[in-house]
């Protein structure tokens, strides 16, 4: 190491200083700035003459206009091959970034007019890196030559993440002669890497409203990139969906809404980064608890509202989960020893190492309704700290130097899951009486797929329907079953999980039941999958990438009786088929039907009721596999020749 050292230090002896950095190559918008230094050898130096730094690295106003396009208008006045063109910048070159390519307007002419662009040029629009003497030289969000240092999803320069957070979710249209429009969502001031996709014959658009309270609205005709307020939009229309992207931040609260067009229903998948816009903000310190002698004062936060940079009640920041409101800091104060009878030392009489009296909470009780909003509430209390560490409660008084906390405040405030009906089936039957089926779904306040809702308020899923063309054959006594897909649809779609860009378990359709009668068994792949948003594909994950309780690969299935068999089932066989065939107790059922003759003749016997599966329409005695489904009613006994035996 030590002769590591001293062949560094013989290097840099051959150079001269360094010499004082030139002026920046830009005004505004970051730009560079070089040293030189001088080679005092007459053998080559090892190293290099010059460096570079970043600078000028605040924002230029909107009328300066894009650096690399000012470079390209210098040449309007110019001839190019004779003829005055007026010249647009190339961005993004990917073979050479850092050369001055500019097309003539209103032709395809692209010339390369310089090979270098000036200094401080960005090598790509979304990037902060720059082109210093014709190459393009990494720069990190610390404006910093070769730094890593990246902008965490928030916007904050090597953040953590934690100012913002992630919505994601998805909207599903629903046909109706009364709307024509609807709302999607809401996505607030500030929101980054906005993404939405949009399946189906509906047309999206935007409402915009400044801080200022301007409202405006744009129709997203067209494929393109544009600016709304300030923002850049990017729109793709293409024929089967609509793709809108908005790299941020917003500079206005955006309302993206829905157009229908009454052809089919329309889905809309959105994910996009929203600010926490509530912090906390820690205050300047109290007034000394003591005026001579020695106090303490401490410091408090109080919860500030970015946008409209005011205090708000707490209960706003509470609201976010991600913040963490920061604990008081202490300091002495006022040691100067107090003279006979004078200050409020002896008022308040604090101790060395004695902290101020303080609030304390009890934990937030339950909500009182898990949705539709409700109310926690808890208990605050002034309590004391003695020098050993023991807290007592103390008057109220002593803690009203600091706002008292709150001891109710709202919660669950959004709505309650709903069941959603979707449209019935056509009829099973091209005539007379058969069925129909619909999907009905449990919806959340998002319009997402969830669980939660009351079983008993819950729409039929299936009902009778009658074809009014007369049929020329002997009529059914039973409705018919539906057949694959609507009877598929109806059960399978209520327990379906749509493929989303976080991994989650999708299960495939069950197989045919293994048998033809008789009990059997179903088989359906589960797998772990997940959604790639840039590629709109799906990809398998390791089942272990999923979390949550994993659906069943396997059940029973009941496919009748087997002619001319009479057959038993385990308790356990029994059990599988009483959660698979759920369907049959609506025609068949247990039911008493007499007794049996009595085991005595006299002197006392007893008779059991004889239980048989019946068929509740035909009234006929049906199989007793067909009631499988449904308990069988207890055994019950009674008396019976009661007379007294003849003696023999």
């Amino acid at each position: 190491s030590s002769r590591i050292a001293r062949s560094e230090e013989d290097r840099d002896s051959l150079w001269d200083a360094w010499g004082s950095w030139s002026e920046c190559s830009r005004t505004c918008g970051g730009g560079a700035s070089y040293s030189l230094r001088r080679c005092l050898s007459s053998k080559t130096c090892e190293g290099r003459n010059i460096r570079y730094r970043t600078c000028s690295n605040v924002d230029c106003p909107p009328e300066a206009g894009d650096f690399r396009a000012q470079q390209c208008s210098a040449h309007n006045d110019v001839k190019y091959q004779g003829q005055l063109y007026e010249w647009l910048p190339i961005s993004n070159d990917p073979d050479n970034p850092c050369s001055l390519k500019c097309q003539a307007r209103g032709t395809a002419l692209v010339v390369e007019l310089a090979p270098k662009v000036l200094d401080g040029t960005r090598c790509y629009t979304e990037s902060l890196d720059m082109c210093i003497s014709g190459l393009c030289q990494i720069v990190g969000c610390d404006h910093q030559l070769g730094s890593a240092v990246k902008e965490d999803n928030c916007g904050v320069c090597n953040g953590d993440g934690s100012t913002c957070r992630l919505v994601r979710g998805q909207y599903k249209s629903h046909l109706s002669a009364s709307k024509l429009d609807d709302t999607v969502v809401a996505i607030p001031y500030g929101s980054r890497q906005i993404r939405l996709v949009l399946k189906g014959p509906d047309h999206l658009y935007l409402e915009t409203k400044t801080l200022q309270g301007v409202k405006s609205e744009n129709s997203l005709s067209t494929t393109g990139s544009f600016l709304v307020e300030n923002s850049s939009i990017d729109f793709q229309k293409l024929p089967d969906k609509e793709i809108l992207r908005i790299s941020g931040p917003l500079t206005a609260d955006f309302t993206i809404k829905i157009h229908y067009t009454g052809a089919a229903d329309s889905s809309v998948q959105f994910i996009f980064y929203q600010p926490i816009i509530h912090r906390w903000r820690e205050t300047d310190f109290f007034p000394c608890s003591a005026s001579c002698g020695g106090g303490y004062q401490l410091t408090s936060a109080e919860c500030f509202d970015l946008r409209s940079n005011r205090v708000v009640a707490d209960q706003y920041c509470h609201y976010y989960p991600e913040n963490i409101k920061p604990k008081p800091k202490l300091q002495e104060c006022n040691l100067d020893p107090c003279p006979a009878s004078d200050g409020y030392k002896q008022i308040m009489p604090y101790d060395l190492y004695h902290p101020l009296p303080r609030w304390e909470s009890t934990p937030w009780t339950a909500c009182s309704s898990s949705c539709g909003g409700g109310i926690q509430s808890r208990s605050i209390s002034c309590v004391e700290e003695d020098i050993q560490g023991h807290i007592s409660p103390v008057e109220e008084w002593k803690c009203m130097y600091t706002p008292k906390m709150p001891v109710v405040q709202p919660c669950n405030i959004f709505d309650c899951p709903k069941w959603l009906a979707q449209e019935w089936s056509p009829c099973t039957v091209t005539c007379g009486q058969g069925l129909r089926y619909r999907v009905v779904l449990c919806i959340d306040h998002r319009g997402m797929h969830t669980g939660g809702c009351s079983t008993k308020t819950k729409p039929h899923i299936k009902e009778e329907c009658v074809v009014p063309t007369p049929c020329y054959k002997p009529k059914e006594k039973l409705p018919v079953e539906a057949k694959l897909p609507w009877y598929k649809q109806a059960q399978e779609l209520e327990e379906g999980t749509a493929i989303s860009e976080e991994p989650s378990f999708i299960p495939e359709a069950w197989s045919t039941c293994s048998v033809t009668c008789g009990v059997g068994s179903q088989m359906r792949l589960v797998k772990c999958q997940v959604l790639l948003s840039f590629s709109q594909s799906v990809a398998d994950l390791p089942i272990d990438e999923c979390e949550g309780p994993k659906p069943v690969s396997q059940r029973a299935c009941y496919s009748g009786p087997c002619s001319g068999e009479a057959t038993e089932y385990t308790l356990e066989e029994t059990q599988l088929l009483y959660g698979s065939l759920q369907e049959l107790d609506e025609l068949y059922d247990w039911e008493y039907e007499g007794f049996t003759e009595c085991s005595e003749s006299c002197g006392g016997g007893v008779q059991e009721a004889v239980v048989t599966c019946l068929n509740k329409q035909t009234r006929e005695i049906a199989d007793e596999t067909l009631c499988v489904s449904s308990r069988r009613p207890p055994q019950l006994l009674k008396s019976c020749s009661l007379d007294p035996c003849p003696p023999r």
